[in-house]
């Protein structure tokens, strides 16, 4: 059974807050890198989602999100650059399924899908970070994504030892 993926509104999301926040929290209780460190409340992923909804309101962020029979399952972001010399380009962020519906192809669904937008707003190149050695720089690569490098010690996992990060980027001109 496939994801039904949804573009949401900055209003759908003030309106759905509660989902978003428990989808994030179980990501980082999870040990996802996505910028947060355990325990992670409510209330603070709460206010993240708030920051997510006003940069949709001003048109800098595309929120993507997959439900499974009317569940919120996972999520991605695309925040578009807006300096003149950067319409082209938008970076991926927080790539998150809960982990009960994992490795049944949700994630790849949402990448799909971003890159599908992107193009769509006129992006030809998407960037992104994730924590070198994650099950996510396998699906990026997988997908056509590039290392355009590794900076060590970049962020603080949950046991305070510090991660390399992999940058990585594709280039979605005559891509499929």
């Amino acid at each position: 059974m496939s994801p039904l993926l949804r573009e949401l509104s900055w209003n759908e999301l003030a309106g759905s807050l509660a989902w978003f926040s428990a989808l994030l929290v179980d990501a980082v209780e999870d040990g996802a890198s996505v910028g947060f460190l355990p325990p992670l409340s409510c209330g603070v992923a709460g206010q993240y989602w708030m920051e997510v909804a006003q940069a949709m309101k001003t048109g800098g962020r595309i929120l993507i999100a997959a439900y499974m029979e009317d569940t919120l399952v996972g999520s991605v972001q695309v925040d578009l650059a807006t300096k003149p010399n950067a319409l082209h380009r938008a970076e991926i962020q927080k790539l998150v399924v809960h982990r009960q519906m994992r490795r049944r192809g949700i994630g790849r669904s949402l990448m799909a899908e971003a890159e599908r937008l992107s193009r769509e707003a006129g992006r030809t190149l998407l960037i992104l970070d994730t924590r070198q050695g994650d099950r996510s720089e396998v699906l990026y690569l997988s997908m056509g994504y590039k290392q355009a490098g590794v900076i060590p010690g970049y962020a603080k996992s949950a046991s305070g030892q510090l991660d390399s990060t992999v940058l990585m980027y594709r280039n979605l001109v005559d891509s499929s």
